[in-house]
């Protein structure tokens, strides 16, 4: 009998623990996700005179949805500021026709953005390197961001970018947040991101 109620103590101990583990575990994601939905939406400091995108995926028929999303939140920015000089960043997947860079510029320009305010940055295959190549094509093209940077991309993924663009040397980040118009993405990206935001202050560092 007494064997039987040891037995039964230690089980319970260990779903104790097993629930007071995912009870954290909850609490934490919820943190979290919180982080990412406050970096949901437009921050933007004073004046800044340079905007990166930030690349997203590049299908056959030309860029995604949620790329897209970004390229259009960036077209109504700069009718208002047209001097900007623009950064379109991201490399080339085995499964994209072109690089991503190419073709937001393509796509930008077809929109009326002069040619000669948009550089290319298309060796990056993740945020961390996104926001690390364009500060040092910025650097090597002599421009000035002390007036700060401005980050585009979706709402979800806006709290990564700027941790990663302080690390990448950026002082002063603002960010323009798109909207998320594929529903399936943007379900999937608000889950994702929080895991993507540890991942990324545990592991992602400018080179």
């Amino acid at each position: 009998m007494k064997q039987r109620k040891d037995k039964g103590k230690y089980l319970v101990g260990w779903i104790r623990a097993l629930l007071a583990l995912i009870l954290v575990g909850v609490l934490s994601f919820c943190g979290l996700f919180a982080c990412v939905m406050y970096g949901a939406y437009d921050h933007i400091q004073g004046e800044p005179e340079v905007m990166v995108i930030l690349g997203c995926q590049v299908r056959q028929d030309g860029p995604s949805v949620l790329l897209r999303d970004r390229l259009d939140e960036a077209l109504d920015y700069l009718e208002d500021h047209p001097d900007m000089t623009v950064v379109v960043s991201g490399g080339q997947g085995p499964d994209e026709p072109t690089s991503e860079a190419q073709a937001m510029a393509d796509y930008l320009t077809a929109h009326g953005v002069e040619e000669e305010k948009v550089l290319l940055e298309p060796d990056s295959h993740n945020t961390a390197q996104n926001l690390d190549y364009s500060r040092r094509l910025l650097d090597r093209e002599g421009i000035d961001t002390s007036d700060g940077v401005l980050l585009v991309s979706n709402g979800f993924h806006l709290t990564r970018a700027r941790m990663l663009a302080e690390r990448a040397g950026f002082e002063q980040v603002s960010t323009l947040a798109a909207p998320a118009s594929h529903l399936p993405s943007r379900l999937y990206m608000y889950v994702r991101e929080p895991l993507a935001l540890v991942k990324s202050f545990l592991f992602d560092r400018a080179g």
